[in-house]
């Protein structure tokens, strides 16, 4: 399905930084090329440059056409030269539908929550990628979970609990809310260095709905992505705004942290990865942050029993984006990898 860009998007390609760094053009560059399905601002950036977020920089609007800060599959982009620096603009438009659909830049969470198909025009960063951990995954301190109403059984004494299936909560408060998710604590989210516990991974299990009130009440269980199991907690359907759209930009400031986590457990990390780091909004993080990401310096190995420690120079390996911030971690997508990333590399302010 052709993609709609999102309206906060506009700000990707027209913004315009005071103190811009020079672009610099990727070795190899096309001269031109055609937009496809699938394609995103990022991965057309990256074709072009060695910088990708820096495609504010140097794309040129189109006046003659409608809707110039948009990108459509089919549109021919073109790579030219003026006053000695480059840039881009279309040079032929694909036609395309005479619809239209507006979104908001971002939505808010709520029991009625429904995510449409954007339409038309392509996103900045593949969005299906992150969807999930906008909508569902959470990060909470530990005593959110520790007080939290919580699973007791289910009511055909099932050991595990699915959609259609009714269970029993104990410890929920007496001011009813309209919406509920089952959550399961996870592992905690540690400082690569000094150890401190920075939050609680809490793994979204299933939607379920308010049936009665008592001690224990009744809820049905409408849509699970794991199996309910007792002891598991629920907490009710965050109310906040989470963003939709992004604008890609490095910190004005030094960041360097870790990557502290990856999902399920992935031991090799690549592309569209989706990763935590131990840094957040305490630290000056802020949704659209690039990082760099750097192979961790530390080495050890084992030779004939005894244990060698050394130091590698710590190479680039690619670049994360932030989409979403906490106060201690932050969750970042994997946007290109020159190499295997592993936990515990390194995240920086791009050099």
């Amino acid at each position: 399905m052709k993609l709609r860009i999102l309206s906060g998007f506009c700000a990707l390609l027209i913004a315009s930084l005071a103190l811009a760094e020079e672009v610099e053009l990727r070795e190899g560059h096309p001269e031109h090329y055609t937009v496809i399905n699938g394609d995103t601002l990022w991965s057309i950036a990256d074709k072009f440059l060695a910088k990708p977020w820096q495609w504010p920089d140097i794309w040129q609007e189109n006046p003659q056409i409608q809707d110039p800060h948009w990108i459509y599959p089919g549109d021919e982009l073109v790579l030219h030269a003026a006053g000695g620096r480059p840039f881009i603009r279309v040079e032929s438009r694909a036609a395309q539908p005479s619809y239209s659909m507006e979104r908001p830049d971002e939505v808010k969470l709520s029991p009625t929550i429904r995510v449409e198909p954007l339409t038309q025009a392509i996103p900045t960063i593949p969005l299906n990628a992150i969807q999930p951990f906008l909508m569902q995954s959470r990060v909470v301190d530990a005593g959110v979970m520790q007080t939290a109403p919580y699973v007791i059984e289910f009511a055909d004494e099932h050991i595990a609990g699915g959609a259609g299936d009714r269970l029993y909560v104990r410890g929920l408060p007496d001011s009813q809310l309209t919406g509920y998710t089952v959550f399961r604590g996870g592992a905690p989210y540690k400082d690569a260095e000094t150890g401190e516990i920075l939050g609680y991974e809490a793994l979204y299990v299933a939607d379920v709905s308010f049936q009665s009130a008592g001690d224990p009440s009744t809820f049905l269980i409408t849509k699970s992505n794991r199996d309910v199991r007792i002891g598991d907690n629920i907490l009710p359907v965050a109310s906040e705004q989470v963003q939709m759209s992004y604008r890609p930009h490095p910190p004005s400031f030094p960041v360097q942290g870790h990557i502290i986590a990856v999902v399920d457990g992935v031991s090799q990390i690549g592309q569209y990865n989706v990763v935590t780091i131990d840094r957040g909004k305490a630290d000056g993080i802020e949704t659209g942050h690039v990082l760099e990401i750097r192979r961790s310096g530390k080495e050890r190995v084992y030779r004939a029993g005894v244990e060698e420690n050394f130091t590698i120079p710590g190479e680039k390996e690619g670049y994360l984006m932030i989409f979403r911030a906490y106060d201690r971690v932050s969750y970042g997508l994997v946007m290109n990898a020159i190499r295997s990333i592993q936990l515990n590399d390194i995240v920086q302010t791009p050099l």
